[in-house]
Protein backbone atom coordinates (compact mmCIF):
# COMPACT_ATOMS: atom_id res chain seq x y z
CA UNK A 1 0.00 0.00 0.00
CA UNK A 2 1.69 3.43 -0.83
CA UNK A 3 1.55 6.43 1.18
CA UNK A 4 -1.96 8.34 -0.64
CA UNK A 5 -4.05 5.25 0.00
CA UNK A 6 -2.61 5.21 4.07
CA UNK A 7 -3.62 9.02 4.15
CA UNK A 8 -6.72 8.23 1.94
CA UNK A 9 -7.84 5.31 4.63
CA UNK A 10 -6.82 7.25 7.47
CA UNK A 11 -9.58 10.12 6.61
CA UNK A 12 -12.32 7.80 5.83
CA UNK A 13 -12.23 5.63 9.36
CA UNK A 14 -12.10 9.31 10.82
CA UNK A 15 -14.88 10.77 9.51
CA UNK A 16 -17.13 7.45 10.18
CA UNK A 17 -16.88 7.95 13.76
CA UNK A 18 -18.71 10.98 14.25
CA UNK A 19 -21.12 11.20 16.76
CA UNK A 20 -24.72 9.63 16.09
CA UNK A 21 -26.70 13.29 16.32
CA UNK A 22 -24.45 15.39 14.44
CA UNK A 23 -25.89 13.95 11.08
CA UNK A 24 -29.23 15.14 12.20
CA UNK A 25 -30.66 17.75 11.01
CA UNK A 26 -32.10 21.15 12.66
CA UNK A 27 -36.10 20.95 12.77
CA UNK A 28 -37.48 24.36 11.32
CA UNK A 29 -40.72 25.50 12.35
CA UNK A 30 -41.41 29.54 11.94
CA UNK A 31 -44.56 29.69 9.76
CA UNK A 32 -47.03 32.45 11.01
CA UNK A 33 -50.54 32.71 10.12
CA UNK A 34 -51.73 36.13 11.18
CA UNK A 35 -55.51 36.30 11.44
CA UNK A 36 -57.12 40.06 12.26
CA UNK A 37 -60.85 40.01 13.27
CA UNK A 38 -63.11 42.78 14.17
CA UNK A 39 -66.48 41.82 15.76
CA UNK A 40 -66.38 39.11 13.58
CA UNK A 41 -65.69 40.33 10.11
CA UNK A 42 -62.64 39.37 8.32
CA UNK A 43 -60.54 42.56 8.62
CA UNK A 44 -57.52 41.10 6.04
CA UNK A 45 -60.33 40.63 3.17
CA UNK A 46 -60.24 44.35 1.49
CA UNK A 47 -63.83 43.05 -0.22
CA UNK A 48 -65.54 43.81 2.51
CA UNK A 49 -66.92 47.47 3.60
CA UNK A 50 -63.88 48.32 6.26
CA UNK A 51 -61.59 45.66 5.21
CA UNK A 52 -57.95 46.42 5.18
CA UNK A 53 -56.21 47.51 1.85
CA UNK A 54 -52.48 48.22 1.09
CA UNK A 55 -51.16 46.26 3.75
CA UNK A 56 -47.58 45.92 4.35
CA UNK A 57 -44.31 44.86 6.74
CA UNK A 58 -41.36 46.51 7.43
CA UNK A 59 -38.16 44.91 9.45
CA UNK A 60 -38.05 47.39 12.44
CA UNK A 61 -34.51 45.89 13.32
CA UNK A 62 -33.61 46.14 9.41
CA UNK A 63 -30.17 47.12 8.71
CA UNK A 64 -31.96 50.37 6.92
CA UNK A 65 -35.36 52.27 7.83
CA UNK A 66 -37.25 51.11 4.64
CA UNK A 67 -36.64 47.03 4.81
CA UNK A 68 -39.87 45.30 3.73
CA UNK A 69 -40.82 41.89 4.85
CA UNK A 70 -42.70 39.68 2.28
CA UNK A 71 -45.85 37.73 3.12
CA UNK A 72 -48.41 36.22 1.46
CA UNK A 73 -52.02 36.60 1.77
CA UNK A 74 -53.86 33.78 1.83
CA UNK A 75 -57.42 32.26 2.62
CA UNK A 76 -57.80 28.98 4.66
CA UNK A 77 -60.40 26.81 3.47
CA UNK A 78 -63.15 28.65 5.48
CA UNK A 79 -62.40 31.34 3.11
CA UNK A 80 -61.23 33.45 6.03
CA UNK A 81 -57.91 35.64 4.47
CA UNK A 82 -54.69 35.54 6.96
CA UNK A 83 -51.46 36.88 6.53
CA UNK A 84 -48.88 34.33 6.00
CA UNK A 85 -45.39 35.51 7.66
CA UNK A 86 -42.16 32.80 6.34
CA UNK A 87 -38.97 34.48 7.17
CA UNK A 88 -37.39 37.57 5.90
CA UNK A 89 -36.64 39.96 9.36
CA UNK A 90 -34.18 40.59 10.99
CA UNK A 91 -33.57 37.89 14.15
CA UNK A 92 -31.93 39.96 16.95
CA UNK A 93 -30.59 37.52 19.86
CA UNK A 94 -31.93 38.36 23.05
CA UNK A 95 -31.07 35.78 25.43
CA UNK A 96 -28.57 32.51 25.10
CA UNK A 97 -27.73 29.56 27.20
CA UNK A 98 -25.37 26.44 26.17
CA UNK A 99 -27.67 24.88 24.83
CA UNK A 100 -30.41 26.94 23.60
CA UNK A 101 -30.64 30.59 22.50
CA UNK A 102 -33.96 33.09 21.51
CA UNK A 103 -34.21 35.42 19.20
CA UNK A 104 -36.39 38.74 18.24
CA UNK A 105 -38.16 39.98 15.00
CA UNK A 106 -40.38 43.13 15.29
CA UNK A 107 -42.49 43.53 12.67
CA UNK A 108 -44.07 47.07 12.15
CA UNK A 109 -47.48 46.14 10.07
CA UNK A 110 -48.85 49.33 7.75
CA UNK A 111 -52.67 48.57 6.70
CA UNK A 112 -55.12 51.02 5.30
CA UNK A 113 -59.22 51.21 6.28
CA UNK A 114 -61.30 52.57 3.46
CA UNK A 115 -64.08 54.27 5.75
CA UNK A 116 -65.71 55.50 2.53
CA UNK A 117 -65.51 56.67 -0.65
CA UNK A 118 -63.20 59.62 0.01
CA UNK A 119 -61.34 58.75 3.52
CA UNK A 120 -59.38 56.26 4.32
CA UNK A 121 -58.23 55.79 7.69
CA UNK A 122 -54.28 54.40 8.44
CA UNK A 123 -53.20 51.34 10.97
CA UNK A 124 -49.94 50.78 12.40
CA UNK A 125 -49.25 48.20 14.41
CA UNK A 126 -46.05 46.35 15.62
CA UNK A 127 -45.79 42.33 15.99
CA UNK A 128 -42.87 41.09 17.68
CA UNK A 129 -41.72 37.13 17.35
CA UNK A 130 -39.47 35.25 19.42
CA UNK A 131 -37.85 32.23 18.09
CA UNK A 132 -36.49 29.31 20.42
CA UNK A 133 -32.64 27.89 18.77
CA UNK A 134 -31.08 25.01 19.72
CA UNK A 135 -29.27 22.52 17.89
CA UNK A 136 -32.21 19.98 16.85
CA UNK A 137 -35.22 22.55 16.66
CA UNK A 138 -35.49 26.46 15.80
CA UNK A 139 -39.19 27.23 16.34
CA UNK A 140 -41.80 30.28 16.85
CA UNK A 141 -42.15 30.63 20.95
CA UNK A 142 -44.03 33.63 21.34
CA UNK A 143 -46.33 36.32 19.43
CA UNK A 144 -46.84 39.90 20.68
CA UNK A 145 -49.10 42.26 18.82
CA UNK A 146 -49.51 45.60 20.38
CA UNK A 147 -47.36 44.36 23.14
CA UNK A 148 -49.99 42.07 24.16
CA UNK A 149 -49.22 38.29 23.99
CA UNK A 150 -51.12 37.14 21.39
CA UNK A 151 -49.41 33.56 20.63
CA UNK A 152 -47.33 30.76 22.76
CA UNK A 153 -46.28 27.69 21.24
CA UNK A 154 -47.69 24.11 21.85
CA UNK A 155 -45.98 21.48 20.64
CA UNK A 156 -46.63 19.78 17.39
CA UNK A 157 -49.45 22.17 16.15
CA UNK A 158 -49.69 25.38 13.69
CA UNK A 159 -48.47 28.69 14.45
CA UNK A 160 -51.57 30.57 14.47
CA UNK A 161 -51.89 33.98 15.83
CA UNK A 162 -55.65 35.69 15.82
CA UNK A 163 -56.13 39.07 16.42
CA UNK A 164 -58.87 40.75 17.70
CA UNK A 165 -59.17 44.28 17.17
Amino acid sequence: MNMKHIVLLFFLCLFSCRAEGENQAQQIDQILQVYIDSAGQDMLNSNLKGGYTNISMNDVYGITDNAPVSFNQKKDADTISYIEYVAGSRRVLVDSSASQKIYESKIALAMTKVINDSTNYSINDTMIVHYNSSPTLFQVANVWYNGQLKFTKVQDQPNIVKIVK
